[in-house]
């Protein structure tokens, strides 16, 4: 389970969530009252966020990846704005894949650096001028940030995990909300269902009835070749690493033993070398996730591990295939309203 999100937030509420409830609303009254009444800085090109209601991972990079697409191939020129989880550099910086550490840039930025120009900051207006004026970009799309209140979003895509939902429906420390539903779906343009399941279910008919539309995505195998009845020690350092796990099985492997490490987490030599001699003496693969080869591809991991290491990479997969087209449309839509209004 993820560093920041204790297993129980993602159960029924129980005496912890109860007792954390007076936190859970000052949390949610100051982050409901950011939201409403931040002054959000409005930048010269259409701003698409794809962000959650929850603090854990609920799919965002992939889904953000996957719209970069699709606006290139609607001949955009998109850029990524990211905070960059654990970043360290004062200023905007524009991510350099083949120089950057994920420590100094955060994992995600890194792969999503292989697709567009990604800026890291916490100052998102900052690092949207710095994609527009120095890399050319002409359609922006923050991984993350939704509850930031530092820019304008012209079309916030909200990230629902159908099988974790929004845990057990408490604001943060009581659960995992970063802010009140209600408060959260004022500024929500639709929702995307994210994989089965039924936990989502709820969140969804909220949504419907506050009138946004409900689209659908799973992920997917990028590739299955190579891992079809391979035996794997399988591990994660990611929000959810479960379903990291099943998607191996999907991609038909098997998966003989696993390991969970925090979210964002970086591995220090003696873990690496635990990993590599559990899986020799089980006769199994090692296999792990785009986001934490990334981490160790980056933070010069011993290339002896590299080189043994498995990468499962993923695709988003839209249900009907046409909206990511549509998504992308109302954003431009939208940014044009922006203009005619000044």
């Amino acid at each position: 389970m993820a560093s920041e999100a204790p297993p129980f937030w993602w159960e029924e509420p129980d005496w912890r969530a109860l007792a954390l409830t007076p936190l859970s609303a000052i949390y949610a009254l100051i982050a409901g009252r950011r939201m409403r009444s931040a002054a959000r800085e409005k930048v010269e090109a259409p701003v698409l966020c794809v962000g959650n209601f929850t603090v854990g991972g609920t799919g965002k990079t992939p889904v953000a990846i996957a719209l970069a697409g699709q606006a290139r191939r609607m001949h955009l020129n998109p850029g990524f704005l990211s905070r960059g989880h654990g970043g360290s550099f004062a200023q905007p910086h524009v991510v350099d894949p083949n120089h950057d550490a994920a420590k100094h840039v955060g994992d995600e930025p890194l792969l999503l650096a292989e697709h567009a120009p990604v800026a890291v900051t916490p100052n998102r207006a900052a690092g949207a001028r710095l994609l527009l004026e120095k890399h050319g970009c002409d359609f922006l799309i923050m991984d993350d940030g939704f509850q930031s209140a530092r820019i304008h979003i012209d079309y916030a895509l909200v990230v629902v995990d159908a099988r974790y939902g929004v845990g057990n429906g408490r604001v943060i420390p009581g659960g995992p909300l970063r802010a009140g539903i209600v408060d959260q779906l004022v500024f929500t343009s639709a929702l995307l269902k994210m994989g089965e399941g039924l936990a989502a279910d709820a969140v969804v008919r909220q949504a419907a009835r506050a009138g946004r539309p409900i689209f659908e995505a799973r992920t997917r195998p990028s590739r299955t070749a190579g891992l079809v009845g391979k035996r794997f020690l399988a591990f994660a350092g990611i929000g959810h690493p479960d379903k990291f796990f099943d998607t191996v099985r999907e991609a038909g492997g098997q998966v003989v033993l696993t390991r969970s490490f925090p979210d964002h987490h970086f591995y220090g030599e003696d873990e690496l070398a635990e990993l590599a001699t559990t899986a020799r003496g089980a006769g199994l693969a090692l296999i792990t996730t785009a986001k934490d080869a990334a981490r160790l591809r980056h933070d010069a991991a011993p290339a002896e591990f590299l080189g043994q290491l498995d990468v499962l990479e993923i695709d988003t997969v839209f249900d009907p295939d046409h909206v990511p087209e549509r998504i992308i449309d109302e954003t431009l839509d939208a940014w044009r309203q922006r203009k005619l209004k000044g």
